[in-house]
């Protein structure tokens, strides 16, 4: 940890901590009284059930808060239809803090098919319609009307990745920031626990929050043209030049250079002086200076109206804030909304620092009952039953997926808990948590195998501006090693009462290969018949767009995996992850992955159709077809996409051929592809030539001809 970071353990606690620990963060008045108070110093609203665990975002930045000395109370899932709920627990002190729920709530609510989901794994029962489309904005603007000049502040996963202009695939256009929408005061992006803890202490300490502006990991709207003292702005272009697109003026101009001032215009005039001193820098004051002109510059990104009408600006703008996302040396990004005098400026600083491995301990060993509230009764909650048993050990991921928003989110830099912290909680599970049989469900996170891995030197750390440590290949000064983790999976299995230890988080089999003695722990101990790993495709196009490994990675991966099994005299298999329609895809792509699925006899039940989350790279591919991940121009390349539905049907199709419902479309397809020679009753056919009884049945128009099917 740097000297000048104030670690979350050091602020002197508010008065409040004197009312102690809430057994639960109180939902209610009732429970408030109980504890002794007389109001909230910040209340969270959550579309979630509120579950006492640190996999929840409520529960955990909630009793940060209350280990802070605040009082914390919980609005969990909400009737949004009015304000009248939003009272419930009076007006907070400091702060409403607003978050959608551990999903973003499109992403919960809808398939990638844009259907209504079912059930939701957050509500008590998986109950569908407990939260709103959009939940962040609904409920900051029902907390308004509850409170108007009650400070609101929104922040997790949904506002973390709609912070500035973004492509929305639910409605198919680009969508502005979700604060202007929101009118919050304040968005915490990423992982906020640094500037939520400072800022509940100076706004305690009387501090107006339109007056905090300087919070890493903060987001909030000013007036045009406002700027701090000794601030430079510098556009976008000096960060990635994008060729010639359709002409503009000056796209990245939003107001007009002031004429030179009199006393500036003489100074012109007047000669030179003929002499000046000269005095030479050391390389320490130069980095020095450098260092210092980055930390006060901030970066202009095309405005709103631009990328929402210029497909290249839009894809120029995910590239330039993908390389101003490392906290080591980002700047702050600044985009325009509006035009004309009632615009405002977006302004994002720099994102959070990472927690240190103590920080870490501190989050996570916090006094968290470690289940539902009470109030939910004997409700199950899917999202509980399936955590209920793991741990997490660890945040981030350096891998840089495309299609992954968890970089966004969570950042490229691992942040692991140490190992005591992570046995403890093993221990808490097995003492305190109802239903435990011994078998711990997963340590892991992201992925299971990042834990303690870094770059090797933290200079090159801070300077580094590539997406991805692993592509297109696993960066010389990323270190591999896995002994800790295997050492963490060896102490974790030797606690008296624990009786397994299973790894469900997925594997990342391009950095395993580099660790076999991790394989072999892995397969010997802590694989239960069946191990998820993720190489999503087999094809060049599509995975080099996604940044995953090639297929050969994963044949040696699955090479130890079976050798390690087989000395351990255990059957196991790998279940693989694949998407379908991903961007870059093509219909031959997916035809040669459905040739390898059945040349190794897999026949996958769950399937992955794309979808376009905010901010990912991938979606901005979805969104322009362009490539983010090189230089931009209306002439570079271009990606193919899948938008019809017929094509994104086709292509999950393929990844399930073996099932007869997508006989008849495959078979239209591989014939207009000049494969009819797959079409056959033989074992080097791909799909048979006769359509069992009771199937669906293709129409002149290729549409299912029985009811069933067609609902």
């Amino acid at each position: 940890m740097t000297p000048d970071i104030k670690p979350l353990f050091s602020y002197r606690k508010h008065w409040a901590q004197r009312f102690g620990i809430a057994p639960f963060l109180p939902m209610s008045r009732a429970e408030m009284e109980q504890l002794g108070w007389d109001s909230c110093d910040v209340i969270i609203v959550t579309g979630d059930a509120y579950i006492d665990h640190p996999s929840f975002g409520m529960a955990l930045v909630g009793r940060l808060l209350e280990a802070q000395g605040f009082r914390v109370g919980i609005i969990s899932q909400p009737d949004w239809h009015s304000a009248e709920d939003f009272r419930r627990l009076g007006k907070p002190n400091l702060f409403f803090g607003v978050t959608a729920g551990n999903m973003d709530s499109m992403v919960n609510r809808y398939t990638a098919d844009r259907k209504l989901r079912s059930d939701d794994a957050y509500t008590p029962n998986a109950a569908p319609n407990k939260r709103p489309d959009r939940a962040a904005i609904v409920y900051a603007q029902r907390c308004r009307e509850a409170y108007p000049d009650a400070p609101l502040v929104i922040g997790s996963i949904e506002a973390s990745l709609r912070r500035i202009a973004h492509y929305d695939y639910w409605s198919d256009k680009v969508r502005r920031s979700i604060l202007p929408d929101s009118k919050a005061d304040l968005l915490l992006f990423g992982n906020a626990e640094r500037a939520l803890v400072e800022l509940a202490h100076r706004m305690a300490r009387g501090e107006k929050i339109e007056t905090i502006r300087d919070l890493r990991g903060s987001a909030f709207m000013v007036p045009r043209g406002w700027l701090p003292e000794t601030w430079v702005e510098a556009d976008s272009t000096t960060v990635d030049t994008p060729g010639a697109v359709q002409p503009h003026a000056d796209p990245y101009a939003v107001r007009q250079s002031s004429p030179p001032r009199a006393d500036a215009q003489v100074a012109a005039a007047a000669p030179a002086a003929r002499t000046h001193r000269i005095r030479f820098h050391t390389r320490e004051e130069h980095l020095a200076a450098r260092q210092d002109a980055r930390a006060h510059t901030v970066i202009r990104l095309p405005s709103y109206e631009q990328v929402k009408s210029d497909p290249v600006l839009y894809a120029h703008a995910s590239r330039t804030f993908h390389l101003e996302s490392n906290p080591g040396n980002a700047r702050a990004l600044l985009q325009a909304h509006g035009e004309g005098a009632g615009g405002r400026d977006l302004w994002l600083n720099p994102p959070p620092l990472p927690l240190s491995t103590a920080e870490m301990d501190y989050v996570y060993g916090l006094p968290y009952a470690r289940s539902p509230h009470p109030a939910y009764g004997s409700a199950k909650i899917p999202a509980w039953e399936m955590i209920r048993f793991s741990v997490n050990i660890m945040r981030g991921c350096f891998g840089g997926c495309t299609f992954c928003s968890i970089t966004e989110h969570e950042g490229r830099i691992i942040q692991s808990r140490s190992e005591k912290s992570i046995l403890d909680e093993i221990e808490a599970i097995r003492d305190k948590t109802p239903g435990f049989t011994g078998v711990i469900s997963d340590l892991g996170g992201p992925t299971a195998n990042m834990y303690r891995l870094a770059c090797k030197d933290p200079k090159i750390e801070a300077a580094c501006r590539r997406p991805s440590c692993v592509y297109p290949g696993i960066c010389e000064n990323l270190g591999t090693d896995h002994g800790p983790l295997v050492d963490v999976y060896r102490k974790a299995r030797a606690l008296p009462g624990i009786k397994k230890v299973l790894i469900g988080s997925g594997v990342r089999f391009d950095l395993a290969v580099r660790s076999p003695e991790y394989v072999r722990e892995l397969a010997t101990h802590h694989v239960g018949g069946y191990l998820k790993i993720a190489p999503e495709h087999t094809e060049e196009g599509p995975l080099s767009k996604m940044m995953k490994p090639g297929i050969a990675s994963y044949d040696k991966f699955k090479a130890l995996f079976d050798q390690y099994s087989r000395e351990a005299g255990k059957e196991q298999y790998l279940i693989p992850y694949f998407i379908a329609a991903h961007p870059g895809t093509s219909d031959e792509d997916m035809l040669q992955l459905a040739l390898w699925l059945k040349r190794n006899d897999f026949r996958l039940d769950q399937v992955q159709t794309f979808l376009p989350t905010p901010l990912a790279t991938a979606t901005a591919m979805f969104h322009t077809g362009k490539n983010p991940l090189r230089k931009l121009s209306a002439s570079s390349e271009q990606v193919s996409v899948v938008r019809g539905g017929r094509q994104r049907r086709l292509h999950k199709a393929f990844l399930r051929y073996h099932d007869p419902d997508n006989w008849p479309l495959l078979r239209e397809a591989l014939k207009r592809m000049g494969r009819a020679d797959l079409v056959g009753n033989g074992r080097r056919h791909l799909v048979p030539a006769f359509q069992p009884t009771g199937t669906r049945k293709p129409l002149r128009d290729g549409r299912p001809s029985d009811r069933s099917a067609r609902n």
